[in-house]
């Protein structure tokens, strides 16, 4: 598995990592929505850099334009609910793109201890396509290889990208290990050290899905 870590360059990619983990910022729901929007857009731009193009010619009022563009067929996915904002800033730029949804969810025992629960999906056949998977927050790495897996019923993928803005090295030391694809790519936006007993990730920036919509029961 090929790691990219934005945050290692300088951009205004960084600015909108930062106001997103900040605790006053963040209290700001459209904002924290938009920023993960944002950064959704940015994570998407450089993904079309890794894609296959072709030539083809684009007809103007006055000619006849050669341009290069992206051939690739695309599946966006994105795990409810947190991932719903990444996910727009993802077709925004892939707007001829197909998509997925899955419904996963921490469900917690004794202890601390939790079992991932997977709902529901809806996905198109994946097949020979490009597959990029979104998910705001890679805390033990669980859900989003669940994810895939459930994604792996509807066919198999030419590529995988993963985009988990924030993510824990336990996390990502997980996927590199539990994922059955030879070539996935994970784009990551902060890596971060640690997790709490109950596996969020510090320093993180709390429950994503809450900051964006609301706590929930």
């Amino acid at each position: 598995m090929t790691i990219i870590n934005l945050s290692t360059e300088d951009s205004i990619f960084n600015t909108f990592i930062a106001q997103m983990r900040d605790k006053n910022i963040q209290k700001d729901s459209m904002r924290f929505r938009r920023n993960l929007e944002r950064i959704g857009e940015i994570f998407a731009y450089n993904i079309s850099k890794t894609m296959n193009f072709s030539d083809v010619e684009v007809t103007t009022p006055l000619g006849i334009a050669e341009c290069r563009l992206p051939s690739d067929n695309i599946v966006a996915a994105t795990i409810l609910r947190a991932g719903l904002p990444l996910h727009q800033g993802i077709i925004n730029y892939f707007d001829n793109a197909q998509n997925a949804f899955i419904a996963a969810y921490r469900k917690y025992g004794k202890d601390n201890k939790f079992d991932i629960k997977v709902e529901y999906m809806t996905a198109p056949n994946i097949e020979g396509k490009v597959l990029i998977l979104a998910d705001t927050m890679l805390a033990t790495g669980a859900s989003v290889a669940l994810a895939y897996r459930k994604l792996l019923e509807n066919g198999t993928p030419s590529k995988v990208h993963i985009v988990c803005p924030i993510a824990s090295r336990d996390g990502v030391e997980y996927l590199s290990k539990s994922l059955p694809h030879k070539d996935v790519t994970l784009w990551v936006g902060a890596l971060d050290e640690e997790l709490t007993n109950k596996s969020y990730i510090i320093p993180g920036l709390g429950d994503a899905g809450d900051l964006a919509y609301g706590s929930k029961l």
